[in-house]
């Protein structure tokens, strides 16, 4: 569904307002003390395509899926994150409606830093060869609790990947 027209977003190249990082950041750390990874969602302006002043947590359904049958999802909240599908998808539909559409799916890594992992790839593309969304991904890394990297990931159609993008920060939002 790549269309950078209606979706600029996904190419990347963000601003990110200093308190919207600092709640990301706050949600990892939570997560952390959880032992499972944070995710959720920034939105912004339909206006402004780059910037994101927003955030939308969501819960990590992966301990409790776990829990719930481990040889069905052998994966624990600490190393694979799992959004209620139905209310990412209603998300998406009510914020593009509100002129604040979703712009970056964000979760983090534990102990492990900020890149754009197999899993994240795959998740991002629902088995459909590219993105089932047109987003931007930001990964939080954490370790021992403090969050030390954060890179923005937007998918490349030349390479058929997930590449690092620049991401900046409004200090003064």
């Amino acid at each position: 569904m790549r269309d950078l027209e209606s979706h600029p977003w996904a190419a990347g190249d963000l601003v990110v307002g200093r308190s919207v990082l600092e709640r990301v950041d706050e949600e990892a750390r939570a997560a952390y003390t959880r032992d499972e990874e944070s995710c959720g969602f920034l939105i912004g302006p339909v206006t402004e395509p780059r910037r994101i002043d927003g955030i939308m947590p969501m819960v990590n359904r992966a301990n409790m899926l776990h829990r719930f049958d481990a040889e069905q999802y052998p994966r624990t909240g600490r190393t694979y994150f799992d959004i209620d599908s139905m209310k990412f998808e209603n998300a998406i539909a009510k914020q593009a409606a509100e002129r604040r559409p979703v712009k970056v799916l964000y979760h983090s890594h534990l102990d492990v830093g900020a890149y754009f992992s197999p899993t994240d790839a795959e998740v991002a593309k629902s088995g459909q060869g590219q993105p089932a969304w047109d987003l931007a991904y930001l990964v939080t890394s954490i370790r021992s609790g403090s969050v030390d990297d954060r890179k923005l990931f937007v998918w490349s159609p030349s390479t058929g990947t997930f590449e690092e993008s620049p991401l900046e920060v409004d200090e003064g939002r």
